[in-house]
């Protein structure tokens, strides 16, 4: 799971992040961190549409190379 500090630093840098739910990589959410609670995330996707994410799922920097599941 994500810290509390790690989403504060996506949420004040503005950074792009890629969440990664599952193996398939076109299933892979990006966007900017909202906002957050025990266990979701809120990310604001490109097309200004917002969502809420389990905390559990795998959130790395969007310019980072993508992480497979088998890697983590």
């Amino acid at each position: 799971m994500i810290s509390d500090e790690q989403l504060d630093a996506y949420r004040i840098s503005g950074e792009k992040v890629r969440v990664i739910r599952d193996a398939i990589e076109s299933n892979d959410v990006r966007g900017i961190i909202l906002a957050w609670n025990d266990t979701q995330v809120m990310v604001r996707r490109p097309n200004k549409h917002v969502v809420k994410l389990d905390r559990n799922y795998v959130f790395q920097p969007y310019k980072e190379p993508r992480k497979g599941l088998d890697d983590l």
